[in-house]
């Protein structure tokens, strides 16, 4: 707009000088009166004025104060009042000198200009900021919705990585990335947890078509023990039977897994007293400990009541005793407690050689075993038999540092939570004086 403005001036410009050349100075100020008359408004600019600046002709009642631009054009305020004046007005102008010293001043005022050119900067940076608050809305409301889908696959993973092979990374049905990605990680889920059952069923399947036979075969062993052997053949028999008794042991370890995962215990559920039962399997492992010169100690807070199987919690604390008790060196210690404040906590610790933290969520696999332990009895089973039947129970199994040694934690829901009063006072109760080993 400023380029056809000064266009404008320049046309302006150029009548004007060819009406000078014709007609001289009296046809120049012909035509500006004419030009005058024929804009009311006064935009187009023009004065003439003899060499004291007296003003001869035009719409201008002074020669004003000038300032020239590095392009050779005139700026300058408009000296008016009133109607559309009511603010000052800025002009543009060229300005020349004739003959005999007058000089003459063609220009417009630009204040529609300038208005135009406000406006259009106003409605530019409203734009942009509308633009930019928009944007920073979208990018928010984008980034929580990102954060909220990345969160509900990071959770679901947590979840499965716990060993909840059923969940599922949940699908919007939106069709973007997101479900997209969660519908492959779904099928591999699928694909894993398929597997995962085929190896169990075929694990399961042939402890209990073995374990049959295997029996079978014991009996005769025995039988045969109580025929008159030669005495090394007697021997060989009974490290037979050994091995046999270890091989059933296994299997129906894997067997009783099995039936725990799949709900076949849940019918002999009853509310069991967990003070008594930890004291019976402590005392089922004391004279095991005394051959190891072990000393047992006991923590135990009364009246813990849980509903549950007592048979298979009576089995998973004879577990962790069993190897607290076999990984402790000699004359080492091995502790027991149980306490209630929101859950009910049966912890056994020893001074073994541990399992390093990331160690624990594996050996609650079937078969896994530490290669530091890996020379010592055992089957790999006990640890999935203890966490088979916390999670039956709708708890927990906790494996934690001891220095030295490991803290299996037994965590399991009471039927009605205790008072905070009642949860302190079992924390502060007195300990039951160390049983020699």
């Amino acid at each position: 707009m400023s380029a056809q403005f000064d266009e404008t001036i320049q046309a302006e410009i150029q009548g004007l000088a060819e009406q000078y050349r014709r007609q001289g100075l009296r046809g120049m100020v012909s035509v500006m009166n004419e030009r005058v008359l024929n804009d009311p408004q006064g935009e187009s600019l023009y004065l003439l004025v003899n060499s004291d600046l007296q003003p001869l002709a035009g719409n201008l009642n002074e020669w004003p104060a000038l300032v020239e631009d590095e392009d050779g054009w005139i700026g300058f305020y408009l000296n008016r009042s009133g109607g559309r004046f009511a603010a000052p007005h800025m002009a543009r102008a060229r300005v020349f000198t004739l003959r005999g010293g007058y000089r003459l001043l063609v220009g417009r005022d630009i204040f529609d200009l300038f208005r135009v050119r406000e406006l259009i900067e106003r409605s530019l940076t409203w734009g942009v900021a509308i633009t930019l608050g928009l944007a920073f809305l979208g990018g928010v409301a984008l980034a929580k919705s990102t954060r909220r889908r990345i969160e509900a696959i990071t959770h679901t993973s947590r979840q499965i990585m716990q060993g909840n092979l059923s969940l599922r990374v949940p699908v919007r049905g939106s069709g973007d990335d997101f479900d997209e990605l969660a519908d492959h990680l779904n099928r591999m889920l699928d694909q894993i947890e398929a597997l995962m059952a085929g190896v169990r069923h075929v694990s399961d399947n042939i402890a209990h078509d073995l374990r049959t036979p295997l029996t079978r075969v014991r009996s005769r062993l025995e039988l045969l023990c109580q025929k008159d052997l030669p005495e090394d053949a007697r021997g060989v028999v009974q490290e037979i039977i050994g091995e046999a008794d270890q091989l059933l042991q296994t299997f129906n370890a894997l067997l009783r897994i099995a039936r725990i995962e799949s709900g076949g215990y849940s019918a002999n559920f009853s509310e069991v007293d967990l003070h008594g039962l930890v004291a019976d399997a402590v005392e089922l492992y004391e004279a095991l400990a005394a051959d190891k010169s072990q000393t047992l100690s006991l923590d135990l807070a009364q009246g813990i009541i849980v509903k549950g199987d007592r048979d298979l919690l009576f089995q998973a604390i004879a577990n962790l005793l069993d190897n607290a008790i076999k990984y402790t060196p000699v004359n080492g210690n091995v502790g027991v407690r149980l306490r209630a404040f929101d859950q009910a906590v049966i912890s056994i610790w020893d001074e073994g050689p541990g399992i390093s933290e990331d160690e624990r969520d594996k050996v609650v696999q079937r078969f896994y075993r530490v290669d530091k332990t890996r020379g010592l009895p055992g089957n790999g089973l006990g640890l999935s038999m203890v966490k088979a039947v916390c999670e039956m129970h709708k708890g927990a199994l906790e494996l934690r540092d001891n220095q030295p040694g490991l803290r299996a934690e037994m965590k399991l829901p009471l039927p009605k939570a205790l008072p905070a009063a009642t949860a302190t006072e079992q924390e502060s109760a007195g300990k039951t004086p160390a049983l020699p080993g």
